[in-house]
């Protein structure tokens, strides 16, 4: 075998010599960072800047997919309400055709009948139904009945009548 005696001169220089190549990469590093070359701050930098669009893109996606979904909800809701309106003017169509029929079966039993005896049924309705009914019978049966009623009552029904004929009176009951 070989036998290699070291001096301590050569000790030396090899630890000066490891010294200096373990300082190496440490120069080599602030060399690349002094030159330009791209460290982790600056790799995160332009990782941002280059997912940005894509992500703005993403971000767009999702609020038109949001937004088309409260369209929808939106659609739906005004088709049950189309719905509904249709159902509703269909009932109330219904509703005035029977109350314009039982108005005027309403009015025809009242001028068949004699003034003593349609007077005190008149005065036991509601004041604007007697009112309706009394303007829709002929003049000489209407002052009839009105004759044969409490004078309170038909002051009341005459009030009534009197005001809705009169064209200064407001449709709106204030």
């Amino acid at each position: 075998m070989f036998t290699i005696t070291i001096s301590a001169s050569m000790v030396r220089k090899l630890l000066v010599a490891g010294m200096v190549l373990a300082a190496v990469p440490q120069v080599n590093a602030q060399q690349a960072a002094e030159a330009g070359t791209p460290t982790t701050a600056d790799d995160i930098q332009r990782f941002c800047t280059n997912i940005a669009d894509p992500a703005r893109d993403q971000r767009y996606l999702l609020q038109k997919q949001e937004l088309e979904k409260l369209q929808a909800d939106v659609d739906a809701r005004i088709a049950t309400l189309e719905t509904r309106k249709t159902e509703y003017e269909d009932w109330l169509k219904r509703r005035n055709d029977f109350l314009k029929s039982a108005e005027i079966g309403l009015v025809d039993i009242f001028k068949t009948m004699k003034a003593d005896a349609a007077a005190p049924q008149l005065a036991e309705m509601k004041i604007e139904i007697a009112a309706a009914i009394i303007m829709k019978l002929p003049p000489r049966q209407s002052g009839l009945i009105l004759a044969e009623m409490d004078p309170q009552k038909a002051g009341m029904i005459s009030t009534i009548i009197a005001s809705a004929s009169d064209p200064n009176t407001s449709k709106d009951r204030t």
